[in-house]
């Protein structure tokens, strides 16, 4: 079942740093505390008993992080222990994926360029744009190109949108697992949103991920697929993102 193989490729994206505790495996980032870096996921078929969700939310609490799991819903018995011991439900994620046959390329749009960034390029442009308009700060962290460069020497690729030679969006695919990628990241400027250059950047990013051989899946909130559907993408399912309601001391 794809959702099956999806989340064995989520897992997989973060095994090579992330810690293992019991039947879940947790990423942390020591360099920001943002819920979306900061996440555990449970192994296929997990059963997870009241003593391993304790040993989640201790590992979450030492490191200044809020206890956080994502996870393909449903899955009675996560829900269940997760909930029993007051986790919430923060969202609800549609994931959705498109094969090549079903792919429909987005119309190009004037002035635009798209630039497939390579790891010996200037990544700060990239994040300094994704960091943007996502909200975050504008000051570019050298842990953050790394990052990103990672990403690009593990076999991912990333997208630079260049608006009349300006900066405007961007995103990434990560690398291929179980021949899945995932498309990430998709980012635009508020000055240049409405304009369809993240549905450029997901169509670029799409066709990329396609010339790897793998297929790309992303996640989206319920309710905002459109974008994507325009794509060709459909939604197979969805995944829940819950944590304990536990706010780090300052």
């Amino acid at each position: 079942m794809i959702l099956n193989v999806i989340q064995r490729a989520l897992r997989a994206s973060i095994e090579g740093r992330a810690k293992r505790l019991g039947p879940f495996l947790a990423h942390f980032d020591d360099h920001n505390d943002n819920p979306f870096l900061n996440y555990a996921i449970p192994d296929d078929g997990a059963a997870p008993t009241h003593q391993d969700v304790d040993l989640l939310v201790t590992a979450f609490v030492e490191r200044g992080r809020r206890p956080r799991l994502e996870y393909i819903s449903p899955s009675l018995l996560v829900d269940r222990v997760v909930k029993e011991a007051g986790f919430v439900t923060d969202l609800e994620l549609a994931i959705m994926t498109v094969t090549q046959p079903t792919f429909i390329k987005p119309p190009a749009v004037s002035g635009l360029e798209l630039k497939h960034v390579g790891p010996e390029d200037d990544l700060r442009p990239v994040v300094r744009v994704q960091n943007a308009a996502y909200g975050g700060t504008a000051r570019v962290g050298q842990h953050e190109i790394d990052a990103r460069r990672t990403t690009l020497e593990g076999g991912g690729g990333i997208v630079l949108a260049l608006c009349s030679g300006t900066p405007a969006g961007a995103g990434l695919f990560t690398p291929p697992k179980y021949d899945m990628a995932e498309i990430a990241g998709v980012g635009v400027l508020a000055a240049y949103r409405r304009r369809h250059i993240a549905s450029a950047i997901a169509g670029a990013l799409s066709e990329a991920v396609f010339s790897t051989g793998a297929t790309p899946y992303l996640q989206t909130e319920t309710g905002n697929e459109r974008l994507y559907s325009a794509l060709g993408y459909v939604t197979v399912g969805h995944l829940i993102a819950t944590s304990f309601p536990y706010l780090p001391a300052e």
